[in-house]
This record gives structure tokens, C-alpha cells and sequence, in this order.
């Protein structure tokens, strides 16, 4: 169930800096190197990135963006599993053009550093791409987004009140006042997840992208938003709010997140979601009181302007949890749940079991 993947989306890693980092970039060896620890933020990273000289021999690689994140692993030997399958199955499948770089952008927080450093170390020693992983301080990112998503988070997270520590799970939602200009589109993805494709392919999605979208994203396959909409659908007895597939509108699930940074920079519309008053007022019309971070905020959001999202084929995040079948909505269930085609992404949420190759 999406409202429990929140251990699996969090996770850590520590690197040591490289010396020649910006050489190691143009010949797009693997480079690890911590950001946001000793002075250096990622901000001041690529600056210094960028003002290197250009390498002689043609234009440089095109970059690819993904991110996920790593915390509390010292205490989760569950996650640090998922965390290997996921990176095992994505390694299996990649292939890249000759002129890319997969960049892997790790969010992430004190001790597990060294735990994430050393799986990725073992599992990126064959990848049959180039690539870089980009390490970033959870606290960092917490002191950034605090200031854009306080008035959003007592909506959208546990509990009644507004805690600092819980900006982080809003990241996806503010990203793009975040990240460089630089990085213009980036992938967030769970842990929980299992690749049956080319991580490649996901990324050409975002070419199918409708005018005024910027962001791409599957339904939620469970009857969750059937339930938190309760009050809103009793209200109107008509509407399409939580309703299942094809025609209705069942929310979403952000295990798999397309985020075009430069359309939501460029975006008026999405930017005014972003201020307190217009999150109020949504809420308030929907009676909208939930507890699963951004998922939230794209679900309420979409409600009331679908434009403003791509919707995935289910394919893409094919949710494998059950919970809401079996409390309360046996009968409709499935109506949420079916899923036709070749499964590409597997999102074993609520710790299901993701079936075995």
C-alpha cells in the first residue's frame, strides 16, 4: 500500500570527494563524490563543474537524471535488500546511447552513507553504462524546502502537526527550485521497485508529455483516494474524484515520478498550487486530510487541474499491494487494481512480494 513505502523510500550514503572529480565527469567515470558535507552544496558543484574547460573532442555526454532516496539503512536490513534488488534489476536491464551518463542523484543522511557507498560500489563495478552518482544531505534539502512546503505538510503527513523533518518527502513537489537550472528533467523513483526494461525507455516518456504538463505519473491502483475522498463524494454523488479507471479519477502513486524541472520552473499554474492559500483552499473544498507526502499533493492537485500531469501507463508502476481489498472495498477492488500489458517497472508497496524473474 502506498501509505506504508515510506521506509523504502528513504536511504543514505557517504563519499569521499574525488580530487579530479571534473575530470573523472568528462571521461564519464563512475564519480562519487558528497555534496553538501564540507562546504560544498551541489550548487557550488556544478558551478565549478560548468567552469571547467570543455573536453576537445565533440560535445559532451547528455546527461540522465535519477533519483532516490537512502536513509535510516543502519536500521532497515529490509531496505538495504530492496535497495539491491532495485539497483541489481535497473543494472541488468540499462543500456544507454554511446553519448550518455546516467546520473544518480542519492538523497541521503548520516550513517548509512557508508552502507549505501559500499552497495553501490559492488553493484556499479559492471554497469554496462557510464555514470555518476551525485550524493545529497538530507539536511541540506530539509533547509531548502522547509520554507516552500511547511503549509502543505500538515495536509499531507502523519500526524497533526508540522514537523521539519518531514520537508524531505515533499521534495519531488518543489524540486525544481532545488536543483540547478542545469538539470532540466529527473526521474525520482522508490526503492520498493523491481525493473523488467531499460531504464532508458521511462526516460522517452517524458517526450509524450501533453502542452502544460510537467509532471508524469501513474494512477494509484487501490481504492486509497476512494476512501480519503469520502466526504467530497458524498457531497457530490456525481463526480469522478476517487472513482476508478478508465473514466474516473483514482489519484495517484509517486513510486515512479517524470518531473520536467524547467516546465514546473516555467509553469504559473503550478507554482500558485504551491502557495499556502491555494492549498488551503483545496483542501478545504475536497476535505482533503492526508498522510502520504507528495502523493497527496499531486493527487488533490490533479483532481481539480488534470492538465498539469502525463499519466503513465500502468506498466510503469505496476503497485502490487492488496491492503484495501481486504478493508472494505473487496467489491470494487479490482476495478483499481487491473493492469493489462508487459509489466515494466514492479512496485512491491506495502512490502508485497515482487514476484521472481
Amino acid at each position: 500500500m502506498a501509505a506504508l513505502r515510506g521506509s523504502a523510500r528513504r536511504g543514505c550514503l557517504r563519499c569521499p570527494q574525488p580530487a579530479a572529480l571534473a575530470a573523472a565527469a568528462a571521461v564519464a567515470v563512475c564519480a562519487f563524490y558528497y555534496l553538501g558535507g564540507g562546504g560544498e552544496t551541489f550548487s557550488s558543484a556544478t558551478r565549478r563543474l560548468r567552469a571547467t574547460p570543455p573536453a576537445p573532442a565533440g560535445p559532451g555526454p547528455r546527461g540522465l537524471h535519477l533519483l532516490f532516496m537512502f536513509t535510516k539503512a543502519e536500521r532497515s536490513p529490509a531496505l538495504r535488500d530492496k535497495a539491491q534488488a532495485a539497483l541489481r534489476s535497473l543494472l541488468r536491464h540499462g543500456r544507454l546511447g554511446a553519448a550518455e551518463v546516467l546520473h544518480l542523484h542519492l538523497v541521503t543522511e548520516g550513517a548509512s552513507r557508508d552502507i549505501g557507498l559500499g552497495l553501490l560500489r559492488d553493484l556499479l563495478r559492471g554497469a554496462a553504462f557510464r555514470h555518476q552518482v551525485i550524493v545529497h544531505d538530507v539536511s541540506e534539502l530539509t533547509e531548502k524546502l522547509f520554507p516552500i512546503v511547511e503549509a502543505m505538510q500538515k495536509h499531507f503527513s502523519a500526524g497533526s502537526g508540522t514537523y521539519y523533518s518531514d520537508s524531505i518527502f515533499f521534495l519531488s513537489v518543489a524540486m525544481h527550485r532545488i536543483m540547478p537550472k542545469e538539470i532540466t528533467r529527473i526521474i525520482q523513483v522508490d526503492l520498493d521497485l523491481k525493473y523488467k526494461t531499460n531504464i532508458r525507455d521511462l526516460f522517452d516518456e517524458f517526450d509524450n508529455f501533453p502542452e502544460g504538463a510537467v509532471i508524469g505519473i501513474a494512477r494509484e491502483m487501490q481504492p486509497v483516494y476512494r476512501h480519503t475522498f469520502w466526504q467530497y463524494r458524498r457531497e457530490n454523488p456525481q463526480t469522478k474524484v476517487g472513482e476508478p479507471p478508465p473514466d474516473g479519477l483514482p489519484g495517484f502513486n509517486s513510486g515512479v515520478l517524470l518531473l520536467n524541472l524547467e516546465a514546473m520552473r516555467q509553469s504559473k499554474l503550478y507554482n500558485q498550487l504551491l502557495e499556502p492559500t491555494m492549498v488551503q483552499k483545496l483542501t478545504e473544498k475536497y476535505h482533503f486530510k492526508g498522510h502520504l507526502g507528495d502523493q497527496d499533493f499531486f493527487t488533490m492537485v490533479g483532481m481539480e487541474h488534470p492538465e498539469l500531469f502525463h499519466v503513465l501507463d500502468c506498466t510503469w508502476n505496476r503497485q502490487l499491494c492488496t491492503w484495501w481489498r481486504d478493508h472494505g472495498y473487496s467489491d470494487v477492488f479490482d476495478q483499481y487494481f487491473r493492469c493489462e500489458g508487459q509489466v515494466r517497472i514492479y512496485h512491491g508497496n506495502c512490502n508485497t512480494p515482487i514476484p521472481e524473474d
